[in-house]
């Protein structure tokens, strides 16, 4: 794995400027700007959606009687929560949300009753209508906030480069097309190629990085025309 100056300095070559040494050096403007790239790069591929290299599991016990939890003391590298991915384990439930504000304030304080658990995520917390009983066990699916790894400190995960050793946890390509064209735009160049080649390599990137769903064959109600597979077969005399 290429760390994040070597990546930089392989981007200066393609584009023909003076290589970084030390990304950290704030006395150099030429290693200040990569630096500055650098790290838009890795934000950008970050927010641009549920890559599986930072999809991780959290667990929320219930305690307390609350109706609230930050999110951060439940899992301090927390991004976004994965839609659809929350459930009660002990009892196999699903829990329902994150529901809108119409209809939270509708259920709040117009229904008498709620027969299933639901929450809503604001200001860093996780909400629920009415306080869970205490020790549920709920589980779920989030997007992390790392960007980067550090090999001196055995690949810890982090969100943000401190290092020049640091290693992108994204494709080096990926990386390197990222701020090759952001370097391109921030000095006034035609980077129009560089992005359609950029934004090309992350769709696929990000393609192939999703899960797939496993395709039931063993019998049931599966229906392979409604999923949209054909299976080729040869029958026998």
């Amino acid at each position: 794995m290429k760390s994040i100056l070597d990546i930089c300095c392989e981007v200066a070559d393609m584009a023909a400027t003076k290589r970084p040494e030390d990304l950290l050096n704030r006395s150099s403007q030429q290693d200040s700007i990569f630096l500055s790239i650098a790290k838009s790069a890795l934000d950008s591929l970050l927010r641009y959606g549920d890559w599986q290299e930072l999809t991780k599991e959290g667990v929320l016990r219930t305690s307390g009687k609350r109706g609230w939890y930050l999110l951060n003391d439940i899992c301090p590298d927390f991004y976004s929560l994965v839609n659809n991915t929350i459930y009660i384990k002990d009892e196999h439930e699903k829990v329902i949300g994150a529901i809108n504000p119409e209809d939270w304030m509708r259920e709040k304080y117009f229904c008498e009753t709620v027969s299933q658990t639901k929450f809503k995520l604001q200001n860093g917390m996780i909400k629920f209508l009415t306080p869970p009983p205490d020790g549920i066990k709920i589980v779920f699916q989030y997007r992390s906030n790392t960007v980067c790894l550090d090999p001196q400190r055995g690949y810890e995960e982090k969100n943000a480069i401190s290092k020049n050793t640091d290693v992108p946890v994204f494709d080096e390509y990926l990386v390197k097309l990222g701020i090759l064209w952001r370097w391109l735009k921030r000095n006034g160049m035609d980077y129009s190629e560089e992005y359609t080649e950029y934004e090309r390599e992350l769709k696929k990137k990000f393609a192939t990085s999703l899960a797939v769903k496993d395709i039931c064959l063993s019998g049931g109600n599966f229906d392979v025309t409604a999923a949209g597979v054909t299976i080729n077969v040869r029958t026998s005399d």
